[in-house]
C-alpha cells in the first residue's frame, strides 16, 4: 500500500499547525488508495542545521531521517511566516535529500493571504530535494478558516483539500517506477 506521510511546518508553541494536519490527516484517512501517517516535526527537537549539539540531537536527525525516508509521498502543511515557509520546516527539509528524492508532494498552507507565499518558497525547496510537487494545493484563510482561535475551514476551502490528496496518490504511485530505477542505478 502506498504510503504518505502528513508533516507538519511549526514548532512554535501556541501553533495552529498541528491542528491543520490533524484535519488534513482526518480527511485523507476517509480514503482506501494509500495509507496516511502524521508526521509532527517538533517531536524531533531538530538542532539549526550545522549545529549539532548533544547526543541526543544527532539521534533526533537521524530518527527523522528514518522515519521520513519509509514514505512514498507526503502533504506538507505549512504556516506561512514573513512571507515564506516557517524556519522550523525549512530547517526540517535541510536535512533530507535523499529520503525525499523521486517522491511526489502536495502542499497544505495557510495564512493572512491563504499562505500563497508559503507555498511558492516550498516548491522551490521542494524541486531542489527532487520532489514532484503537484499543482493542487489546499489553502486557508487565518480570517475565514479559524474560529475562537480554532481550524474550521470554510466549506468552499475544505474542498480543496481532496484535489490536492487525489494528484498526490496518484504522482506519488507514478513515481515508484522512477524510484525502483534510481536504487538499481
Amino acid at each position: 500500500m502506498t504510503k504518505i506521510a502528513i508533516v507538519t511546518g511549526s514548532t512554535r508553541d501556541g501553533r495552529k499547525n498541528r491542528e491543520v494536519a490533524e484535519w488534513v490527516l482526518g480527511q485523507a484517512q476517509r480514503r482506501t488508495d494509500a495509507d496516511f501517517e502524521l508526521i509532527d516535526i517538533a517531536d524531533y527537537r531538530l538542532p539549526l542545521l550545522g549545529q549539532h549539539g548533544p547526543e541526543q540531537s544527532t539521534a533526533g536527525i537521524a530518527k527523522f531521517s528514518a522515519h521520513i525516508a519509509q514514505f512514498d509521498g507526503y502533504v506538507f502543511v505549512t504556516p506561512e511566516y514573513n512571507h515564506s515557509v516557517s524556519p522550523a520546516l525549512a530547517n526540517a527539509l535541510s536535512y533530507l535529500k535523499p529520503e525525499l528524492a523521486n517522491k511526489a508532494a502536495g502542499i497544505v498552507s495557510y495564512g493572512s493571504a491563504f499562505g500563497v507565499r508559503a507555498v511558492e518558497h516550498l516548491r522551490g525547496i521542494l524541486s531542489e530535494l527532487q520532489i514532484a510537487h503537484v499543482q493542487k494545493t489546499g489553502m486557508f484563510s487565518l480570517f475565514t478558516d479559524f474560529r475562537d482561535g480554532h481550524f474550521a475551514p470554510s466549506e468552499l476551502q475544505a474542498a480543496s483539500i481532496l484535489p490536492v490528496l487525489d494528484q498526490t496518490v496518484a504522482w506519488t504511485r507514478a513515481l515508484e517506477t522512477v524510484r525502483a530505477e534510481a536504487a538499481v542505478a
